[in-house]
Parts: structure tokens; C-alpha cells; sequence
């Protein structure tokens, strides 16, 4: 009798602010205070794998990473909380390997909660192993069918953490950092020791972090990780220079970059490259040199972002002779000296691209016909922001000849000289910017279409029904009486930085498209055939059928104006 109530009472009540035991416990916890620790500016993500591909899931919020999305433009990231104390109890869970779990508590099976732990946050899941062995060896077992981890590393965590934590997951495939503290060698040979099998690294920066890893670094990590399929790393100012080498790497992101004595990609697998230079005065970055190495050891690309202020022509020459066959996506960022002689270069290579981008560029509207002339049957994203030197007649013809466009962004394009966010070196064109400009545009496939910025349009005609995006941020001089959208699917419009009463003239419009639209019943002639008549409205409600032969009726979206 004494031995069932030693058993009974031994402990498996536990508090249920901080989730000790009980016995003999006195909880320094108030009752307001959430049980599981949060902080604010670190964030982490688990995808766990088992049997069922089920996945480790908790609540969503915004992302943070600056890592600029090149050619990219729908990633959406769910991130999760994780503190110090949690990195350094997770990278503490040694269990007892042969623990039966056949069922954890009575009449509790393992699978259901295996079922109810994987949907904890990672900060929940780690507290949930402290509870007692069962819990503890099902959170191992999460953590080491875990395929995915995307961790915000706070300031003042020793590398050592984060690699006892990557051990914890040996089957790791993707692993994405954010990191508020500095990146360094160590960090990165704790990354290569524990994930073996990783295919897929992102590295973005937050704060005052620095990156401290080199090109030589850098090489050695990439040459090592011969299963690394995709490399996305933020503030490389300190590569220097770099040779990389590797077979099954397929897409590569660096930002930041400065004055790099050599750049060498041999990667004959790659297929998307993205490269970022900073915009500091005095770069000696040798792109020609860069451009004609990629036609020689990257000839299966595919993708190609460039930003920088020491594109030119011969940059351009260099990559149109590279014959690269494959290339659909080039974006060719803020090189000033790209004139209508390189779009005549890159036309005549080059002639099934799907997107491209001369953004910042010094091209003129003979630049855009040449573009329309080539690509009118294959161009679908064309983003010509801050070219000074078009007019809304080359945009508007731009959207008459390309038929298969569905996003466009010309903003800062069509920039009144004396407004504040134009400056005197941007407006290099020989002839004389018109003050106000009028555009109209009738399209059937433009999804999204980017006017920010543009302070000389004085009128706006729209008539895309398949439009749901329009940015019409900062066109301070578009007048309300000579606005017309005719867009029956418009979901979002952007009009900060506009007057009043064009914000009020948008509101108006968006409402009456969608009384105009709601109101759009059939009619049907009576029996005698003397005249028509409205149906009755339950004879015109939109309804579709869909797998299972269920008829269900049409949402409609609602507008949303952003000031």
C-alpha cells in the first residue's frame, strides 16, 4: 500500500506557469506572464519529417530578412521564436536512445503526441521536453526528423550553441540564419561539421552585425558541401576575392560586395546568379572580366541579376558574348552608362528572354521599340525604374506591343526635375523633361503595374482587367479629374505620398468597378418574346463547379487602398 502511493505521488503533476514539478516548488512566475519565453527580434523555423511528411508549425510573424529577392518575387517565409535559453537547452538534450515510447502516459500513444508536439514553436518544444523522459524523447525525435531550420541568432551566442544545436538534427537539408551577431569561420565550420547533407544555405545580416568570412573562407566552405544545391549570403564587404568550385551548385546570392580583386565561378551546374555590389565610391570590381568567365564555366545559366554603378557597354558586350543560350531572366541594375546601343546588343543575343531589367539605365524610347520589336511574343516582366530619359509615350508603347506583359514597374521613370526625389544627376537626357505627361494603357494580362515615384503624370488612363496591384505612390502632380480605372479585379492601390483628393477619386472608382460588377446580371427575353427583363437575382449568382461536382459560388476580393 505504501509503495502505490509512493508511486502515485512521486510527481507527474507539474506547474502549469513554468511546467515544474510541484512538489516543493514555489513558482516565481505571475499569473500575466506567458509561459514560453519570446524574444522580440530572433526568430526560427522547424520542419520536421516524419512518416506522415508532417511539419512543425507555430504562429506566423513578419519576416525580417533584407535579402533582396532578385528575380523572385512571391517568397513568403513563416518564422518562429527562439531565445538564448532555448538554443542552450535544445543543444543539451541527450536522451536515452532505447526509451520505448509505444505509449508515453496511460492511454496516450506516442503518435498523437508526436501529432500535438510537432505544431509547438520551436521555444514551446523545447520546454516541453523538460517535462519528463517520454516528452523528451518525442521532441528528440522531431528535432532529428527535422529537414528545415530557419534560426535568428541574438547578439553574444557563442558558435558552439548553434553548432550543438545543428547537431541535433542530422537529417537537415535547408537551413536559413538571420543573424544579429557577427558571422565568422567558426560559425561557418560548425555549419559544414553538423549538416552533411545540406543542400540549401541563406545567411541575412541584422543590426550592427558584421561578416567577417573571406573569399578564401568561402571557397574552402563551398568546395567541402558537395550536396549544396543554393548559397544566399548578405554583407560579403570582407570576400576580397574569391574562387568558388563546386558541381552542385545551381544558384548563388551575394550582396554587398566591394572591390574584389578576382571573381571566378566554376560551377558548371549553376543556373541563377545574383550579384549586389555596394554603392561606395572607388570599386575596382573587373565585371568585363567577371562576364566573360561566366560564358566558360557557367553555360547552363539561366538567371543573371547584376547591380552596380560599374556597369557599361562593354560589360554588356561581354555577356552578349558569352552566348549563354539558355538565359531567360537578365536584370542589369543601376548601370548608367547601358545605352539603346547595349539594349541592341542584348535584343540581337538573346531574343527569348521573359524578363528583363535595365533599371537605372540611360536608355531612351528607341531603346523600348527595340525591345518590342524582339521580344513581343516572349517578355512578360519588364522593369525600366529610374530611366529618366523615357517618356510615357515609350511606355505606353511598351504595353501595346508586348502582349504577353503581366508585370511592369516604371517608376521614377516619368519624374518631374524640380521635385525633391529627382536630383540634377539623373536627368542626363539631351532633350527637355516634359512637366506633364499623360498615359494611357489597355492591356489584358497586366497583373501588376508600378507608377511610384512618378511626379510629372498629369493623366491616367487604366484599362486592364486583369490589373490587381497599382502603385501610384508619390504622383503628387496626377490629377483626380483625369484619372480613370477601368480594372474589374484591382485588390490593391498604393497612393501614399498622393494629394487628398486623388486618394478620394481612387476610393471612388475602386467602388464604383465593383458596384459595376456586381451589377452585371443577365437577362433573358419573357415567353411570348415581347421584351427583356433582369433575371431574378438567384438565377445570376456566379457559381462554378469544381472536383467532387459541388457547385460553389465566386468570392469576390475587396479593394485595399494603402496611404
Amino acid at each position: 500500500m505504501e509503495s502505490q502511493r509512493a508511486k502515485k505521488n512521486r510527481g507527474s503533476y507539474n506547474c502549469g506557469r513554468c511546467g515544474l514539478p510541484k512538489k516543493g516548488h514555489v513558482c516565481q512566475i505571475p499569473l500575466d506572464v506567458p509561459t514560453t519565453p519570446v524574444a522580440m527580434e530572433s526568430e526560427s523555423f522547424i520542419a520536421a519529417v516524419s512518416s506522415s511528411r508532417s511539419t512543425v508549425r507555430s504562429f506566423p510573424t513578419p519576416p525580417s530578412s533584407h535579402l533582396r529577392r532578385a528575380l523572385s518575387f512571391d517568397d513568403v517565409e513563416v518564422h518562429d521564436t527562439l531565445d538564448d535559453s532555448d538554443l542552450e537547452a535544445a543543444a543539451t538534450l541527450d536522451l536515452d536512445p532505447h526509451l520505448d515510447l509505444d505509449t508515453v502516459q496511460p492511454g496516450l500513444p506516442a503518435m498523437c503526441l508526436w501529432e500535438v508536439l510537432r505544431r509547438l514553436p520551436p521555444s514551446g518544444l523545447t520546454m516541453a521536453a523538460r517535462v519528463c523522459k517520454g516528452w523528451r524523447e518525442t521532441t528528440r525525435r522531431i528535432w532529428k526528423a527535422a529537414e528545415e531550420l530557419r534560426i535568428g541568432v541574438p547578439e553574444r551566442v557563442q558558435a558552439g550553441y548553434i553548432g550543438s544545436l545543428l547537431q541535433k538534427c542530422p537529417g537537415l537539408i535547408r537551413l536559413s540564419l538571420r543573424m544579429e551577431s557577427d558571422l565568422d569561420a567558426t560559425t561557418m565550420a560548425c555549419i559544414a561539421f553538423s549538416c552533411p547533407n545540406l543542400e540549401s544555405l541563406e545567411i541575412s545580416m541584422s543590426g550592427s552585425a558584421v561578416n567577417r568570412i573571406t573569399g578564401g573562407e568561402l571557397g574552402r566552405f563551398i568546395a567541402d558541401k558537395r550536396c549544396l544545391t543554393s548559397l544566399k549570403m548578405e554583407g560579403c564587404s570582407n570576400l576580397g576575392g574569391f574562387v568558388l568550385c563546386s558541381s552542385s551548385l545551381s544558384t548563388i546570392w551575394l550582396s554587398d560586395l566591394h572591390s574584389l580583386s578576382r571573381m571566378v565561378f566554376n560551377c558548371p551546374s549553376l543556373r541563377e546568379i545574383s550579384l549586389e555590389f555596394s554603392c561606395q565610391e572607388g570599386d575596382s570590381t573587373d565585371l568585363i572580366t567577371m562576364a566573360d568567365g561566366l560564358g566558360r564555366t557557367c553555360s547552363r545559366l539561366q538567371n543573371i541579376h547584376i547591380a552596380s554603378l560599374k556597369l557599361s557597354h562593354a560589360v554588356v558586350l561581354a555577356l552578349t558574348a558569352a552566348n549563354l543560350r539558355g538565359l531567360r531572366m537578365l536584370s542589369l541594375v543601376l548601370g548608367v552608362e547601358i545605352t539603346d546601343a547595349s539594349v541592341a546588343a542584348i535584343s540581337s543575343t538573346y531574343t527569348n528572354l521573359e524578363l528583363l531589367d535595365l533599371s537605372g539605365s540611360s536608355i531612351t524610347d528607341n531603346g523600348i521599340r527595340m525591345i518590342c520589336n524582339v521580344f513581343s511574343d516572349a517578355l512578360s516582366k519588364l522593369f525600366l525604374a529610374r530611366c529618366p530619359n523615357i517618356t510615357s509615350s515609350g511606355i505606353q508603347f511598351a504595353t501595346a506591343q508586348l502582349t504577353l506583359l503581366e508585370l511592369m514597374d516604371c517608376g521614377m521613370t516619368i519624374c518631374d526635375p524640380s521635385s525633391e526625389n529627382s536630383t540634377p544627376e539623373k536627368m542626363f537626357s539631351n532633350k527637355q523633361h516634359l512637366i506633364y505627361q499623360k498615359m494611357f494603357i489597355k492591356h489584358n494580362r497586366l497583373k501588376k503595374l508600378s507608377l511610384w515615384g512618378c511626379s510629372s503624370l498629369d493623366a491616367l488612363f487604366l484599362n486592364c482587367p486583369e490589373l490587381k496591384d497599382l502603385n501610384l505612390n508619390l504622383c503628387s502632380n496626377l490629377n483626380p479629374k483625369t484619372l480613370t480605372l477601368q480594372c474589374s479585379k484591382l485588390e490593391c492601390v498604393h497612393a501614399s505620398g498622393c494629394e487628398d483628393m486623388l486618394i478620394e477619386a481612387v476610393q471612388h472608382q475602386v467602388w464604383e468597378n465593383s458596384v459595376a460588377a456586381t451589377n452585371q446580371l443577365p437577362r433573358k427575353r419573357l415567353a411570348d418574346g415581347s421584351k427583356r427583363v433582369q433575371a431574378p437575382q438567384l438565377l445570376s449568382q456566379q457559381s462554378h463547379e469544381d472536383e467532387t461536382g459541388k457547385r460553389r459560388r465566386l468570392e469576390k476580393h475587396g479593394c485595399n487602398i494603402i496611404v
